[in-house]
């Protein structure tokens, strides 16, 4: 290729870069302090829908709304598409209930420490899911132009690589030095779901730690549900301002959820479960095993707190909150 051509790329965009509908989508949204307290269910139900795109916040294992994630399924969603930034079980739940059809691709399959997961591996070579590569960097910059309201952000990454063939950014050229540039676009998410440490009833909320993207998320996403290990007083929130990471005209739905990134990680309150991830992956090897593993531990289950009963409950989550190595105090 000579200096003067430009790179293409072969990916589908899946959520298109439309600043001003967003822009108009966003201007409607009530600013009233209304109290948005409701169950998962509830909040699954009335936000949630088919086809819609979703995005899981977090990192990893780390700080994943997994009481959502599990209502999804228990729900039975289905034809959604995904952000699979830095997706790890929360992509393997959603792929062991089929519920999405196309995917953002930075980082799945993978649990970190504990290995692949079979289940997001076949059903991504299943042929069932439209996807589009990106790098976890691009894809979150994805995100944070949506926040910015531009319909793209200008970035020196992926050029000259494979990712960026089978992505949907552009190349384009520096107005101002005639370098070539990647023009990464906006990504609106139709419906995202961030589990946060604290939140008050309006949903103004406070993440302890690292937030990775969640900023970028809150702010580009269309809806957005929040599930919170404690539901405080606004007076305690407003006593540390400068902790309150997401402000409450960006949320659609609270929801209490006390260990709800199990068996994911919660810094600063309770460290992963291994054992269970493990008992996950050793479920998916075959399908049989892992439908009887769904039915007891999701679709058998009424709700998030069944769940955690099934799983030793309180006894079994204060061994874990023992083992979080970043204890406050």
């Amino acid at each position: 290729m000579s200096d003067g051509e430009m790179n293409t790329s072969m990916g589908t965009l899946f959520s298109p870069p439309d600043v001003e509908g967003a822009r108009q989508f966003f201007a409607a949204k009530s600013r009233v302090l209304t109290d948005k307290l409701m169950s998962v269910s509830e909040a699954v139900t009335q936000f949630v829908h088919d086809g819609d795109y979703f995005s899981s916040g977090g990192f990893g294992m780390i700080r994943i709304s997994t009481a959502v994630l599990h209502e999804i399924v228990r729900q039975r969603k289905k034809n959604l598409g995904f952000a699979g930034h830095t997706s790890t079980h929360d992509f393997e739940i959603l792929a062991a209930g089929r519920c999405f059809d196309r995917c953002d691709v930075a980082y799945i399959v993978g649990l970190e420490v504990c290995g692949l997961s079979p289940q997001a591996r076949r059903y991504m070579e299943s042929g069932a899911v439209q996807v589009t590569e990106w790098s976890n960097a691009t894809l979150g910059w994805r995100l944070k132009a949506a926040a910015m309201g531009v319909p793209f952000l200008p970035a020196r990454a992926l050029l000259g690589t494979e990712t960026f063939k089978y992505s949907a950014a552009k190349e384009i050229l520096c107005p101002f030095t005639g370098q070539k540039l990647a023009a990464l676009p906006a990504l609106y998410p139709d419906v995202s779901v961030i589990h946060v440490h604290r939140a008050d009833v309006y949903g103004n909320a406070q993440i302890d730690g690292i937030s990775v993207a969640d900023w970028d998320l809150a702010r580009a996403s269309k809806r957005l549900i929040l599930t919170t290990e404690q539901v405080v007083d606004t007076s305690e929130i407003r006593r540390t301002p400068e902790l309150t990471q997401i402000p409450y005209w960006l949320v659609d739905a609270v929801c209490h959820v006390p260990y709800g990134s199990y068996p994911g990680n919660m810094p600063y309150e309770y460290y992963l479960d291994k054992e269970h991830l493990n008992e996950w992956l050793e479920a998916e090897k075959d399908v049989a095993t892992l439908d009887a593993f769904l039915q007891k531990y999701i679709y058998g289950t009424q709700d998030f707190a069944e769940y955690l009963a099934l799983k030793g409950g309180e006894e079994h989550l204060a061994e874990l909150r023992a083992r979080e190595p970043l204890q406050r105090g």
